[in-house]
């Protein structure tokens, strides 16, 4: 069982010679069942057919074993999961965070939401936040307003996810990108 547990730790599967069981149930390269073999006939066959005979299932009764190229199989095998990883990462959306204050300047505002609108064209989502210094917090409309505006300016291409709220001395709010 040595060789079982090290091709477990490769994650490769046993092959040829590596395979050590009496018998085992054949599945030819094109899918068709070939029946039960002594281990030395199911060799034979895949050699004649200039292949690799592959353990695919060690856990049945018989074991069973497909005649398939086996560096083809993990290529394949390989491009697909870089292929799923490529999915993966195109569909996770990154959280990108802008701070505004309620007294913001102009330059400011246009320049953080030029900044943002990149993001969101890309796909990414937007937080705003405004954090409220002393006596700012009694006119947290203020910041309000800035939000709404910021809104305002890029609905065209955002929805606002979640509506600007009052936590503590910051208020937040989250814009996400229009699917196309």
């Amino acid at each position: 069982m040595e060789v079982l547990d090290i091709a477990k730790k490769n994650d490769n599967m046993l092959t040829n010679d590596q395979i050590k069981v009496p018998e085992v149930l054949v599945i030819g390269p094109n899918g068709e069942q070939m029946g039960v073999k002594p281990i030395a006939d199911a060799l034979t066959l895949a050699t004649y057919a200039a292949l690799d005979l592959v353990l695919i299932s060690p856990n049945a009764n018989p074991p069973v074993c497909k005649v398939m190229d086996y560096n083809k199989f993990k290529y394949e095998k390989k491009k697909k999961e870089k292929e799923a990883l490529k999915k993966q990462k195109a569909n996770r959306s990154e959280l990108k965070e802008y701070r505004l204050s309620p007294v913001i300047d102009v330059g400011d505002f246009e320049t953080k939401l030029k900044n943002a609108t990149k993001y969101l064209e890309k796909g990414d989502r937007i937080k705003l936040s405004i954090r409220f210094k002393g006596r700012q917090m009694a006119h947290t409309e203020l910041g309000n307003e800035v939000m709404e505006r910021f809104y305002e300016r890029v609905k065209d291409i955002a929805t606002m996810d979640q509506k600007p709220k009052l936590d503590g001395r910051n208020m937040s709010c989250v814009l996400v990108p229009i699917k196309k």
